[in-house]
């Protein structure tokens, strides 16, 4: 058998690079016997080389259908072009470039030769398949689609990557990785049945294994190290050290407020943390990042005295209040009460959104506890500091109705201040169940201040004031002993109400009603009946009137007595005269007959 390589300089010297001269050619022409000894040595060496063998040749002519390859044979063989072509269609075959091809088949009568490189690689790489197996060695594969259960790649055959082994965690999006370039190792492979399963995750695995061992080796307290955000979570995110992952919680993010891990990090972002405990026998690693800076609250109180006005970023809203952002881990609460003077805010989202720039002032800090209270009103004047100077006991203002309700109006004084007529303080007389059946909402009225209470923010207003109060001329009006007529408006067990005029009313006490005793006037007396009534007492201070119906029949009783008796008196007195009158009349009748007997 003769070499390949003598093989190969030989066919250099039958074959010269260039044209020789005549006396070169006549120098070096081998003569008839060396031909036939040559050409015997060729058929022996060819005869030891079988079809579906895969043999090491020579490229010596590229056309634009066939690539022309010497195998040391006493004619080159053929292989089309297109086994040349790359993915983007580019011939990658020069003359006199090395090829491995696979010999298909020989015709030895008419020297016909035909081979294949596409043939010969594949059979090689099976080859090298079975050694990387075998030797437990490492494969490069190109991963070009998504298949059933995993990713088909490509190692000069395809080979199935499941989807279990394509990493040390279950990657969702799978289509992510086609066009890349990996490593794998080859977990078995059927060369009948063209079948090679792949895995990139024990790779992964053993290289994990040795970080591992280096970084259990370097982990300590208080150490910072760097790291790869791993896996994010509602409550962290675990950052990759080395072989080991570290849970770096969503509280030991930052000194202020983090909503979600999301909005500090991304899946492969490096950061440095600090390592805050290390539990070595069951590998559990807790770091932190916020401790890399110190506590904001360490030197709040000198920042940010009682009295300062600082600016901040709204970050949560609550029922009673908003918590405003006035640097990195320092919050402090704006109260509801102290978002303004004047307006009753129900909600602080009336005011203020998540994300709004606002100015406070600080009215107290508690560093121990990481509490500071602001407010927003205290960055205007008190509107209840001037009130009172504008608006003066015993003042006449005039104003629209802002609001009824059951216990009385509200009157719009200045902006945001509000002043509260009573219903006890809308009429003198008038009985009102309700102030909307005096007044309408915007309807424009007058009133007078009453009282003016800053501590307690309250602005009280009367209607009634503002003419004079009657009962204060009710005892002039009404003396005692008076006798008054008057329609019932009331009928009660204890007696009856009687109206004197609008609004005003006097109480005929049941012990009043007559002279005999009973015990309800319910039923003797109906509403809208008119009675006479004496009055028998006064008390403007309470509101009262005492009447009494049975005064006013004694009173008649005693009047008729005193009238029978003196048309008694006179009737007598006139029988007397008559008597008087008639004796005096027969003594004047009398006196003549007697003269004239």
């Amino acid at each position: 058998m003769v070499d390949n390589d003598e093989m190969k300089q030989e066919e250099v010297v039958q074959v010269p690079a260039s044209e020789p001269s005549q006396t070169e050619e006549s120098a070096f022409e081998p003569d008839l016997e060396d031909i036939d000894s040559m050409q015997v040595l060729y058929d022996q060496s060819f005869q030891n080389i079988q079809e579906g063998e895969v043999i090491r040749g020579r490229i010596v002519q590229v056309s634009d259908d066939f690539v022309m390859v010497d195998i040391g044979y006493k004619s080159e063989g053929q292989i089309s072009v297109m086994e040349f072509r790359d993915e983007q269609g580019d011939i990658k075959a020069l003359v006199g470039d090395e090829v491995d091809v696979l010999l298909e088949y020989h015709d030895d009568e008419d020297g016909t030769i035909h081979l294949s490189k596409e043939k010969a690689a594949k059979i090689k790489i099976w080859d090298d398949i079975s050694k990387i197996y075998n030797d437990d060695g490492i494969i490069e594969g190109k991963v070009v689609s998504k298949v059933k259960g995993g990713l088909a790649v490509d190692i000069g055959v395809q080979a199935f990557l499941p989807g279990s082994q394509v990493d040390l965690r279950p990657i969702r999006n799978l289509e992510s990785l086609l066009g890349q370039v990996f490593p794998f190792k080859v977990l078995k492979y059927n060369k009948k049945r063209r079948n090679v399963v792949l895995s990139r995750r024990a790779i992964l695995e053993k290289e994990r294994e040795h970080l591992k061992y280096q970084t259990l080796a370097n982990l300590e307290d208080n150490k910072v190290v760097e790291g790869i955000v791993k896996n994010i979570t509602d409550y962290g995110v675990f950052v990759d050290l080395g072989g080991i992952d570290g849970l770096l919680h969503i509280t030991d993010m930052s000194w202020g407020r983090v909503g979600h891990p999301s909005e500090l990090f991304q899946m492969g972002d490096k950061i440095n943390v600090m390592v805050l405990s290390f539990d070595r026998e069951n590998e559990r690693v807790s770091l932190g990042l916020k401790q890399l800076v110190a506590d904001p609250w360490t030197k709040a109180q000198e920042k940010y005295p009682v009295g300062t006005q600082v600016k901040g970023r709204v970050v949560s809203l609550t029922d009673y209040g908003a918590f405003v952002e006035i640097e990195e881990g320092v919050e402090g609460l704006i109260h509801v009460s102290e978002m303004s003077w004047t307006k009753k805010i129900r909600h602080p989202s009336k005011v203020l959104s998540v994300g709004d720039e606002v100015e406070a002032v600080v009215l107290s800090i508690n560093p121990d506890n990481k509490r500071i209270s602001l407010g927003m009103k205290q960055l205007e004047p008190n509107p209840w500091d001037i009130i009172a100077h504008k608006y003066p006991v015993g003042t006449t203002i005039a104003g629209k109705i802002k609001n009824i309700t059951d216990f009385g109006v509200f009157i719009g004084i200045d902006e945001g201040i509000d002043g509260l007529v009573h219903i006890s303080d809308i009429s003198w007389t008038k009985r009102i169940k309700h102030p909307s059946e005096v007044y309408k909402k915007n309807q424009e009225v007058q009133a007078i201040v009453l009282n003016i209470d800053r501590e307690n923010e309250r602005f009280s207003l009367g209607i009634k004031q503002l003419e004079p109060d009657p009962w204060e001329s009710i005892p002039e009006r009404y003396p005692l002993g008076a006798v008054i007529a008057g329609p019932v408006t009331n009928v009660t067990d204890f007696g009856l109400f009687v109206e004197l005029e609008e609004g005003i009313e006097g109480l005929v006490h049941v012990s009043e009603i007559s002279k005999e005793k009973i015990k309800s006037p319910v039923g003797q007396y109906k509403t809208g009946d008119r009675v006479n009534a004496k009055v028998i007492n006064i008390s403007p201070k309470d509101r009262k009137i005492g009447l009494s119906i049975k005064k006013v029949q004694e009173q008649e009783e005693r009047t008729n007595y005193e009238d029978y008796v003196d048309n008694a008196k006179a009737a007598t007195s006139n029988l007397g005269e008559l008597l008087k009158e008639e004796m005096e009349a027969r003594a004047t009748n009398a006196a003549p007959a007697d003269k004239a007997q």
